[in-house]
């Protein structure tokens, strides 16, 4: 049987959508497929959602089965070898659930990322103390100090992807709660509001609050992140978290649910250039 592991790559991901592709394009459904390697269907549709390592054996026989000539099956192999290659964030698997090493991996292959955040500065915009703080009221269930600082190791690496020179587009909305909320002492929070102008002069980090004098809007229901890729064979994905877990969301209807909603927050919440004279203000409060 192939191997599970923790969380898949995006390669993984995209591949293991190629391979649905293939197999339904040569008129084969998952139970004759799984008739050419002797497994359960089971185990092709944990490969085709990418819960599994492709192992390059059951590839070959399945490429082979669909009808795929040699050049591509050759490219497609190696393709599977680079995708099996762990992730840099496997390192921490030791303090990351299981649940966010996939929004780790999205969020390292994303040409744009759309976040909604009510409660917290999101984790990409987090100084190192505020994300300390954030991590010892317990936010991630965890409180023991060498998790602590693990989760917050892990954060700082996450953010070094908007430094790349194929950075990702940033557009965050957050509510004005985040930054009435204190976290740490009144310095920690100056900081932070210093992170948040510095950040949001890079010109591929947009950042927009929510005033409370705006009133309600769609976005209430909680925190979530829109993913968009590079990949063509990648559809748009919504990460959106709750206590214990998270779920991915990929089907046409519901992405296209979160896009308007996050269109509409995005109309709704001050512009990046206001964004800046609110943060200033706040942190004149402070």
């Amino acid at each position: 049987m192939s191997e599970p592991r923790s969380a898949p790559t995006v390669g993984q991901v995209v591949l293991g959508r190629r391979l649905q592709d293939l197999r339904e394009a040569a008129g084969l459904k998952r139970e004759e497929a799984a008739k050419v390697l002797r497994v359960a269907p089971a185990t092709v549709r944990r490969m085709e959602m990418a819960e599994v390592t492709l192992k390059i054996p059951y590839l070959q026989l399945l490429l082979s089965a669909y009808g795929v000539d040699e050049e591509e099956t050759e490219a497609f192999v190696s393709l599977a070898e680079e995708a099996n290659k762990p992730g840099w964030w496997q390192r921490f698997h030791d303090i990351l659930p299981n649940w966010f090493s996939m929004h780790v991996s999205l969020e390292g292959a994303a040409s744009l990322i759309r976040s909604y955040e009510p409660h917290f500065v999101p984790g990409l915009l987090q100084t190192e103390a505020y994300a300390r703080d954030v991590m010892r009221s317990g936010a991630v269930g965890q409180t023991r100090p060498e998790d602590i600082e693990g989760h917050v190791a892990l954060r700082l690496q996450r953010q070094e992807l908007l430094h790349r020179a194929d950075s990702p587009r940033l557009w965050v909305v957050m509510d004005e709660t985040v930054l009435r909320r204190p976290v740490g002492d009144t310095a920690l929070m100056r900081a932070q509001i210093d992170h948040l102008l510095e950040m949001g002069e890079l010109p591929h980090v947009t950042v927009q609050v929510s005033p409370f004098a705006s009133g309600p809007h769609p976005g209430t229901y909680g925190p979530f992140v829109l993913f968009r890729f590079p990949m063509p064979e990648l559809p748009d994905m919504v990460y959106s978290e709750y206590l214990t877990g998270a779920v991915y969301l990929d089907a046409r209807a519901e992405v296209a649910t979160h896009l308007e909603v996050m269109d509409r927050m995005a109309a709704h919440a001050a512009t990046a250039h206001r964004t800046k004279e609110i943060l200033r203000d706040l942190r004149k409060e402070l």
